[in-house]
């Protein structure tokens, strides 16, 4: 699923650098002096004639890039589709058309509106509204990000509880180890996510609980009281991992279990 969704969310990044550069061809084509005044004040005569020759054809490549567009906002922000679509498709009711209600689909008709010899509004109109359409692709990126975050959030945690619900039973049966361990294993994946979600580097190559724990606590994560609650656990752990130690007793593996139950709960 993470590699599904982490390919479906380059792609959808893909998309909206096709919408900008769309979007910018769209510009040119409309309005190409004052394109080339603008661009030419950033960029030298033979790199402004490279993106220029760059650019999209906005006639030839926009349908493709709005009918994959507009199926990603449909299933990622269904709430948005009509908005998308009515900067494309001009209402059914329109009696005339001014640069209010020019869209999309004139420009690409290349529609221009005259009155007196004068153009009213031509195919420029159309480019607020492809921009528009562009920041709601940019909107369904953020949707779908803050999204797989919390779906990978609340499977993890639905992971975590099965596991420790395991643990339990493995010590009301009498594996006091092996229930141990399970709780160790636990612990230390939570708190790997946690060191992850802080942007905090694990130097160790194989680090356990003792080692993520100091690190979350030398980055200011976890105080000084949950510092010694999670070291002590780890203690009970080291007894279930090392047979040469003595047994861990039914009371120690009790207060880990319900002890990694509070971590989870209360280490973020």
């Amino acid at each position: 699923m993470s590699e599904k969704s982490n390919k479906f969310s380059k792609e959808l990044e893909l998309l909206i650098v096709e919408g900008d550069q769309l979007h910018t061809a769209l510009q040119y084509s409309c309005k190409p002096k004052q394109f080339r005044e603008a661009f030419g004040k950033v960029l030298d005569q033979e790199k402004l004639e490279i993106v220029i020759k760059s650019l999209p054809n906005f006639e030839s490549k926009y349908q493709s890039w709005y009918s994959k567009a507009q199926g990603v906002v449909k299933q990622i922000l269904p709430d948005r589709l009509n908005d998308f679509n009515s900067y494309f498709e001009y209402p059914k009711a329109r009696k005339e058309i001014d640069f209010e209600n020019y869209k999309i689909k004139d420009a690409l008709k290349g529609l221009v509106v005259s009155l007196h010899g004068v153009v009213k509004t031509d195919a420029s109109a159309a480019i607020p509204e492809m921009a528009q359409q562009v920041n709601i692709l940019r909107a369904a990126k953020d949707a779908l990000d803050s999204r797989l975050v919390e779906i990978r959030s609340i499977l993890q945690a639905d992971l975590f509880d099965s596991e420790v619900e395991s643990a339990h039973a493995l010590a009301k049966a009498g594996y006091l180890r092996a229930a141990g361990a399970v709780c160790g294993v636990v612990i230390e994946k939570h708190l790997t996510e946690v060191c992850n979600a802080h942007g905090l580097s694990v130097k160790k190559k194989n680090p356990g609980i003792s080692d993520l724990n100091q690190l979350l606590k030398d980055n200011g994560t976890i105080d000084v009281p949950k510092w010694r609650f999670i070291q002590h656990l780890a203690d009970i752990r080291n007894l279930c991992d090392h047979a040469k130690e003595r047994e861990p007793t039914k009371e120690e593996i009790d207060d880990l279990v319900t002890g990694t139950q509070k971590v989870l709960k209360t280490v973020f």
